[in-house]
């Protein structure tokens, strides 16, 4: 529970969904749905720009495999420098995930403790470098297999992709198909 009224018993638990959406609504009004989310589409291009750079930096680092005698090597490679990406890119992008985190739950005792992105970066940071990436650790062990999977995926049913490297509708179409059974 984010809200210490809460823990101490001050205020009664959420009992489902709709409980808890119509209270923060009227608790804390509807722009808290969208608390920290300025943060979020900061954080979103260049988390992706690096994880794309990183990934095909990653794969030329690894043999090239051919696709129909070394089927598990291709994967391999795959889903290795999609996930080495994803923790790569965490490595830069993270101090703005904490503190997307930190402002989306940033409702306290009814007083906020941070007036917005900078002033919770600059208010971490005062504890030291380290303090913006509290979590991090665990934010790597999740990110590698997401994003293994995910670059893994999308670039081993590419390698398959019989009009991967067409322009014609249907060849757009079956690489759209494809981004969006890998995402």
């Amino acid at each position: 529970d984010a809200n210490p009224r809460i823990v101490s018993g001050e205020v009664a638990r959420y009992t489902g969904i709709v409980n808890c959406f119509s209270r923060v609504a009227s608790e804390q009004g509807i722009k808290a749905f969208w608390r920290g989310n300025f943060t979020n589409v900061i954080r979103y291009f260049p988390t992706q720009a690096f994880n794309f750079a990183f990934k095909d930096s990653i794969k030329k680092m690894f043999p090239k495999y051919n696709r129909k005698t070394d089927f598990w090597k291709v994967i391999g490679t795959n889903v290795a420098s999609g996930g080495l990406a994803g923790a790569g890119s965490l490595c830069f992008v993270y101090p703005l995930d904490y503190a997307r985190t930190r402002l989306a739950s940033d409702v306290g005792s009814g007083k906020k403790e941070f007036s917005g992105l900078v002033d919770c970066l600059t208010k971490t940071a005062s504890k030291g470098p380290r303090a913006l990436y509290n979590g991090f650790t665990i934010s790597v062990v999740g990110i590698v297999p997401y994003r293994g999977v995910y670059f893994g995926m999308f670039d081993s049913l590419m390698d398959w992709n019989p009009l991967a490297k067409e322009q014609s509708a249907v060849a757009v179409a079956s690489k759209f198909a494809i981004a969006q059974v890998t995402a």
